[in-house]
């Protein structure tokens, strides 16, 4: 096949794809006969239980006399409530990310030596092989930074002598590194992107051992790597709330599935990225920040309630943005009456707006996240409760950080990685046996006919 051809969908194949629908099509009404619950949740959006972990919990209702009753949403890493650990670092002026990947991974708060051993281990970690940046990332960039991130994490596979070897002691040894590598991988590879494909010019600023990981992200960012400490503190604070969310969430639960093979760190760190990638996952705060651009064009009035609020019923009848039919930012799988990361955020991002001096479009964010749940439960049945979630106000700080969209999700894998290595490890001390939850089959069985007989 031509190389120019590689991408184009001929009419032979838009032919087999017909073919390829009409055969996968289930009627969803034998969804509901063989009581199958999609997507591993039930009608009450309520999850299957698959497994039990100790390293975070997310709690969005009460057991009251066998009823479950919808309660303001909490988190907790290691049993310590979120909100607790976020008043902590902040109110001692000092970055939370070390500290609390220490928490999630050994389960309990370093103390100030720990903490130091633990930082400077990762500062350490934090050198990529000789050439990797010329011979990997600067090599075919790809225009999607959560590719080049899967690439560059499949091949660091090729130069770890021990990348097979599952013991415990080594596949932390692992974790830390990709923990310590992820910024670099992330951030050079959009430099790679910007300048070969945008025609930039090219910066690779080597990290800093005593910046913290959030002001070494913005340092090899930066054309002259200069930052505010609000904006590193903030930075670190969306790193902190994004690092894990449980055993269920689709790239941890991947985590765990491919985990559960007994194959390398490597390959289970990609996988996860992959699950990490999609629009409904990681993708989710890119489709928020597209929103709000069409919402900021559309409506004339940003402080009027009844024009935003047409805007919000249109996009529910697909009729605005990308006809999807959704407010993106409103919901969660679990949450119901809140979600305490999007709660945390959003005292912080009203400072930055101010410091951004866009404290308009944070008026617009407040009133749409007011308006919105109420006009979903008047369009939609619902059987829980509408919040914003933490992807809800993530895109805006991004932007206002002036971070690239296509480091939007990425930034996600560089605090999500803490929470995929401490399930692996979690899975690989506690498993045993390979997941596999059962599929039932539908299809009637049919006799095989010879070549020459088929029609």
């Amino acid at each position: 096949m031509n190389d120019n051809n590689i991408s184009k969908i001929t009419p032979e194949i838009l032919d087999l794809a017909k073919m390829c629908v009409d055969t996968s099509l289930i009627n969803p009404e034998l969804y509901t006969k063989y009581e199958v619950k999609r997507g591993l949740r039930d009608i009450s959006g309520k999850g299957v239980l698959a497994g039990l972990t100790d390293i975070s919990e997310i709690r969005s209702y009460t057991i009251i006399d066998s009823d479950m009753i919808p309660c303001e949403g909490k988190l907790f890493y290691r049993g310590i409530d979120i909100e607790e650990i976020v008043k902590g670092f902040i109110k001692e002026n000092r970055f939370g990310f070390e500290e609390v990947t220490y928490l999630l991974l050994f389960g309990n708060l370093p103390n100030q030596q720990e903490l130091t051993n633990f930082t400077e281990l990762l500062a350490n970690y934090r050198t990529l092989p000789t050439s990797f940046v010329r011979d990997i990332i600067m090599k075919a960039p790809s225009a999607d930074m959560m590719n080049t991130l899967a690439r560059s994490v499949l091949t660091l596979y090729a130069y770890d002598s021990q990348a097979e070897d599952t013991t415990i002691p080594n596949v932390l040894r692992q974790s830390l590194q990709m923990i310590s590598l992820f910024p670099l991988l992330s951030v050079y590879g959009y430099q790679a992107y910007s300048h070969y494909h945008d025609g930039k010019s090219l910066f690779i600023h080597s990290p800093q051992p005593e910046l913290s990981t959030a002001e070494n992200i913005l340092h090899i960012l930066r054309p002259d790597s200069k930052y505010t400490a609000l904006e590193a503190k903030l930075l670190d604070l969306a790193l902190v709330l994004h690092m894990e969310h449980g055993g269920g969430n689709n790239s941890t639960f991947t985590t765990h599935v491919v985990s559960s093979s007994g194959t390398d760190t490597y390959s289970s760190v990609a996988a996860s990225l992959g699950s990490l990638k999609g629009p409904k996952h990681g993708g989710a705060n890119i489709k928020v920040v597209k929103m709000f651009e069409d919402m900021k064009a559309t409506i004339k009035d940003w402080t009027d309630e009844e024009e935003v609020s047409r805007y919000l019923r249109a996009l529910l009848h697909k009729e605005a943005f990308d006809k999807a039919g959704l407010i993106y930012g409103m919901g969660h799988a679990v949450y119901s009456l809140s979600d305490p990361r999007a709660n945390i955020f959003k005292a912080f991002v009203e400072n930055l707006s101010r410091e951004k001096n866009r404290m308009d479009e944070f008026a617009l964010y407040s009133l749409v996240e007011r308006l919105a749940p109420q006009i979903i439960s008047e369009e939609r049945k619902i059987y829980k409760g509408v919040s914003a979630n933490v992807d809800f106000y993530s895109g805006f700080v991004y932007s206002m950080l002036d971070l690239p969209t296509e480091l939007f999700t990425p930034i996600f894998a560089i605090a999500r990685i803490v929470g995929w290595s401490a399930h692996r490890i979690e899975e690989l001390t506690n498993g045993g046996k390979i997941i596999r939850p059962a599929y039932k089959s539908i299809a009637v069985h049919k006799p095989y006919c010879p070549l020459t007989e088929r029609e």
